[in-house]
């Protein structure tokens, strides 16, 4: 089938030789959804071993349900998507609908007047869920379309889905990849048109926001901007970078003219990979990949 065509198109691919179909039920299947993309990834849960990996841009949709029949249509094309045997399910889902709340002040009954207080939320469309942080004292509140999750969970009738926000995915991470950098660095994810910042304090959340990128100078008026708000030099911070962006692009080097101490971030040592992933940079994916610490 021509995927362009069916309104998407597949741009990476990576198979491990060790996967097997017969042994699904072993396997967590992780998604990440965006409106213009989506990625997949499946990991053994007997030695958190990556086995497969795959990246998809999606056709422009004028509303939410333009992509569900687009997700519908490269669901069902799929060989593996549509399989109800995965041993888990995750959902990880891209937009700015979000909040962050300190677990001490977090009330239920308030979920939607905390995504107000970010964005608008359309009510009679939208569904409004939330994530309790593992290594942060942060509870996420985030929405998504009603249409789209009960389609998601429909897929999988005997596996529970687990929903969470880009947001949960990327600071989970950043925490535990702390460890292996200096304290109190700067974290930066370069999504597609979207620049994703963390900041941490003593290996604790400090901050956290997501920008919408028009060009590439708002990158660096953006990180300028925190930088100046949380009193953080540009000539002496260190700042650790993913997400898209090659590590001999002019974007890099534009980025190095301004911050002195930058530096790619490492694949993650809590999944194991195959030579085959060795064609995929280490720096790329490190959202999708940050899922699997969301349990």
């Amino acid at each position: 089938m021509d995927t362009t065509t069916a309104g998407y198109r597949l741009i990476k691919k990576i198979k491990d030789d060790k996967f097997d179909v017969d042994s699904l039920h072993h396997y967590n299947l992780l998604v990440q959804i965006g409106v213009r993309d989506m990625q997949v990834v499946v990991v053994d849960s007997r030695d958190n071993r990556c086995l497969l990996l795959e990246d998809f841009i999606l056709a422009s949709a004028k509303n939410y349900r333009e992509l569900k029949d687009l997700l519908h249509t490269l669901f069902s094309d799929h060989h593996l998507l549509m399989a109800g045997f995965w041993k888990k399910v995750r959902v990880s889902i891209k937009n700015h609908k979000f909040s962050l709340v300190p677990s001490a002040l977090f009330v239920r009954e308030a979920l939607h007047d905390y995504i107000k207080l970010n964005c608008q939320l359309d009510e009679s469309h939208e569904e409004v869920l939330y994530y309790k942080h593992i290594k942060s004292d942060a509870i996420c509140v985030f929405a998504i379309n009603r249409t789209l999750l009960e389609w998601l969970k429909g897929l999988y009738p005997n596996t529970e889905v687990e929903f969470i926000h880009q947001s949960s995915a990327l600071i989970e991470g950043v925490i535990y990849n702390a460890q292996l950098h200096r304290r109190d660095s700067m974290y930066l994810y370069i999504d597609r048109f979207r620049l994703h910042l963390i900041t941490l304090r003593n290996n604790k959340l400090e901050y956290y926001n997501q920008f919408s990128i028009k060009q590439f100078n708002d990158y660096i008026r953006y990180i300028m901007l925190v930088m100046k708000g949380l009193n953080r030099s540009q000539k002496t911070s260190d700042v650790v970078l993913w997400g898209y962006i090659g590590k001999q692009s002019p974007h890099y080097n534009e980025f190095y003219k301004y911050i002195k101490n930058i530096s790619f971030g490492d694949r993650p040592d809590y999944l194991k990979f195959g030579y085959m992933f060795d064609e995929v940079q280490d720096h790329h994916f490190f959202d999708l990949y940050s899922m699997h610490l969301c349990d």
